[in-house]
């Protein structure tokens, strides 16, 4: 979990869709997570390497002391700093998620290590939406906005969060990059996280689906040593199947892995440059975006139906 990871205390910078800057120095403060906690805890509330020694002024021929408090005591306080620490990004999830519900807008969380292809394939799927579904994207780098730059040479918008050292994106730093994002109602907003397998699975940001993207390349055995990841995914992309090929590489058995992890994931092979598979992966994102706006307009038409029963009984 990250609260031992080593994020850093870096501010995090989110550019908006023209590519101008706004640093939130700030963040760590307002949302405890990952700059408020990740070294102030570290070095203060269980990380006592450092001040242990310094308070004490232990010299070299000194014995060390045994520690004041058992080790379960240490490890039920991480717990609680992460359970804190993700309760309260619950909080922010749930508020991006009403109001991404409130205009319309379908949410995707795209979650994989470095170098599977989230950008690749991001740029092939707004090309095929283009003019058919408007659709805006979030990026998450610790630095640059190389990704960003290469969704907006399409035609899209898109915001970059940069989180410094920090390895995943969170639920508040994703509603900051919705105030500066253009949306269009019944549209799609991609969030491509931080290339990362395992902080990332922890934080949700208040997104309807999640989609975990494995290169054919990084072998049979990662969904197994990393299972979070694919624990909650709703599709399981595996990328790059025009290497397979060129590979010694088993799909079958990487699917079966995921399968073991998780059982009700949908799993599709493609190939953004060669295009194999893209049909398959537009159309299951064009049926649960449908989903969810069905889901909306019978929701909107209770709401008025109860309004228009209450206003009848006033009456009466």
């Amino acid at each position: 979990m990250c609260v031992t990871c080593g994020c850093g205390p870096d501010a995090v910078t989110i550019s908006g869709p023209n590519g101008e800057a706004h640093h939130d120095p700030a963040h760590g403060h307002d949302h405890s997570h990952g700059h408020d906690h990740g070294h102030s805890h570290a070095h203060g509330d269980h990380g006592h390497g450092h001040h242990h020694h310094d308070d004490h002024h232990h010299g070299h021929d000194e014995p060390q002391p045994v520690r004041s408090h058992a080790p379960g005591l240490e490890a039920r306080r991480l717990v609680e700093i992460e359970q804190n620490i993700l309760a309260k990004n619950d909080g922010f999830a749930d508020t991006n998620r009403a109001r991404l519900s409130t205009l319309g807008v379908f949410a995707l969380n795209l979650l994989a290590g470095p170098g599977a292809g989230k950008t690749t394939l991001l740029v092939e799927t707004l090309k095929a939406l283009k003019d058919k579904i408007p659709a805006a994207v979030i990026e998450g780098d610790q630095q640059t906005s190389n990704d960003a730059e290469r969704i907006r040479a399409v035609g899209a918008p898109a915001v970059q969060i940069n989180t410094g050292k920090g390895c995943h994106l969170d639920a508040h730093m994703v509603g900051h990059a919705l105030e500066r994002l253009p949306l269009e109602a019944g549209g799609v907003l991609f969030i491509e996280n931080v290339g990362n397998l395992v902080c990332p699975a922890a934080f949700d940001l208040g997104e309807d689906k999640r989609v975990t993207l494995l290169s054919v390349t990084e072998g049979e055995d990662k969904p197994l040593k990393y299972p979070d990841i694919f624990e909650g995914a709703h599709l399981v992309l595996l990328t790059k199947a025009d290497l397979v090929p060129h590979l010694e590489v088993d799909v079958d058995l990487i699917i079966a892995n995921v399968r073991r992890i998780n059982p009700h994931a949908k799993v599709l092979t493609l190939s953004s440059r060669s295009g194999d598979g893209m049909r398959a992966w537009l159309s299951w994102l064009e049926d649960v975006r449908a989903e969810k706006l069905e889901a909306l307009a019978e929701a909107a038409a209770a709401r008025a139906a109860a309004l228009r029963g209450a206003a009848r009984r006033a009456a009466e």
